[in-house]
């Protein structure tokens, strides 16, 4: 019984400014038309019939459930992390959450896969997953290490033990490597890079979790056994998940464990990284540049370059990486992306909102896209799915003039209910209950005014929600 577990709870803040904490990078289109989750979650297909366990943020819950959605994959449990612990207790919950559904006789093994790395050759990929099925059922804890094609010196190693495969005792772990070592690891022929990638039996990891860690163990069982379904989602006890201590799985188990085997892995594996692991993955032109978006170049060489709307033009750049979204733009040496996590931290110290958000901010109704504002004042473009609802609220700071550019909107606004066509309008005063409905079949689009003395997004006070955000601002 192979159980898939897909681990979506990072928030990939070395590809800001695309990537943010409330959209992370396996939300995004990165190397295709479809997310970085989207292309995990087909992976799967031919591999086993099951649903994915998926683990995320509860912030990413709505866009996660809806991204599966589009693909046709109904996932057999999302569970929300109040707050991120690392990987060690995402796969415990997940375990013990397999466990959990499986009828009496079952014992599912996991497949442990992050949603955010890229695979090109899925087949191959089968084949590894196949390989280790036997040792996994045999109570080994598989990990894939990815065979290396450069010294790189981003990643984590794995020095396989003597053995003729496909299967093999793992020697050691190494941390991420200098060049000069990484060089000595890909020479040697048996160091296999760290893919984060896991195949084991449920209850032989929580076997080996409670003897490592029992501490953690016992949290993510008390956070579990506490958990509330909300909607679709399994709500984990925040108190309980809170007192669980942070760690890898690769630190808590995968390094002290004696039962731990690798299987080799050559399928165009990448973690995507960085900007210039994207670079990598992406085929470029004859300069060498990769360019998606409204991008112009004169003599440039060996650059990512990426518009979401507005013209990016270069002249004379070589290897470097341009990144324009709505609110921000990113300019940096391909060699020195790895220090973009550190440009992140720096905005978070200056209290900036561009870690966290884009200038179009998704909900599960739609998105908002704040076009403009100034004292007392802001314009917003509101895209309200078909079929989809705002919550029925009111604001003690702040009136609303929404104007309807496309589509049928349904109005509420007190005790009056009534209908709003293209280029009709309607005012809503401070104090009113309000709402804005999408009867129709195609999006909804409105220009949304707000002025008063407080524009704030915690000025809501929300009073029905068909999406469970009574009591919340998001």
């Amino acid at each position: 019984m192979l159980v898939p577990v897909i681990l979506s709870g990072g928030s990939g803040t070395r590809l800001w400014p695309l990537s943010r904490e409330l959209y992370p990078k396996q939300l995004l289109p990165l190397v295709g038309e479809e997310t970085m989750l989207q292309d995990t979650a087909r992976r799967l297909a031919g591999l086993t019939d099951s649903g994915p366990i998926v683990v995320c943020n509860e912030h990413h819950r709505f866009m996660l459930a809806e991204q599966l959605r589009q693909i046709g994959v109904q996932p057999s449990a999302i569970v929300l992390e109040p707050m991120g612990r690392n990987t060690a207790p995402a796969v415990a919950i997940a375990a013990l959450a397999a466990l959990a559904a499986a009828a009496a006789g079952e014992a599912p093994v996991l497949l442990v896969m992050p949603a955010d790395h890229l695979l090109k050759d899925v087949s191959a990929f089968h084949r590894a997953v196949r390989a280790g099925l036997a040792a996994a059922t045999a109570g080994k804890l598989v990990t894939f290490g990815v065979v290396p094609t450069k010294p790189e010196t981003g990643y984590g190693y794995i020095r396989r033990g003597a053995g003729s495969g496909p299967v093999y005792p793992i020697a050691e772990f190494v941390e991420k490597p200098d060049a000069a070592r990484a060089a000595e690891y890909l020479a040697a022929g048996d160091y296999l890079w760290n893919s984060g990638m896991f195949l084991f039996a449920a209850r032989r990891f929580l076997e080996e979790l409670g003897r490592l860690a029992p501490q953690m163990l016992e949290a993510c069982q008390a956070s579990l056994a506490g958990a509330k379904r909300d909607l679709d989602f399994t709500r984990l006890d925040a108190a309980a998940f809170g007192r669980c201590p942070s760690d890898s799985i690769d630190y808590a188990v995968m390094e002290k464990t004696q039962d731990a085997v690798v299987v080799p892995l050559d399928a165009g594996w990448s973690d995507v990284g960085s900007w210039s692991a994207l670079h990598e993955s992406l085929t470029p032109d004859a300069a060498g540049n990769v360019t998606r978006g409204d991008v112009v170049t004169e003599d440039s060489r060996g650059c990512y370059l990426y518009s979401s709307g507005r013209l990016v033009a270069t002249v004379g750049l070589q290897d470097h990486v341009v990144v324009e979204t709505k609110d921000a733009v990113l300019v940096a040496p391909r060699h020195r992306v790895q220090d973009v996590k550190n440009l992140v931290a720096r905005l978070k110290q200056l209290g900036r909102s561009e870690p966290a958000l884009h200038r179009e901010v998704f909900r599960p109704w739609g998105s908002y896209d704040s076009v403009d504002g100034g004292t007392r004042f802001q314009v917003k473009r509101l895209t309200v799915k078909p079929g989809a609802t705002l919550s029925l609220q009111m604001h003690h700071h702040r009136a609303e003039h929404w104007i309807v550019v496309s589509g049928t909107a349904r109005i509420t606004c007190d005790d009056k209910v009534f209908l709003l066509s293209e280029n009709e309008s309607t005012y809503i005063p401070i104090g009113a209950k309000h709402r804005i409905e999408n009867p129709g079949k195609v999006a909804l689009h409105i220009i949304e005014v707000q002025s008063g003395s407080y524009l704030g997004e915690d000025d809501i006070v929300r009073f029905e929600d068909r999406y469970g955000r009574e009591g919340t601002n998001t």
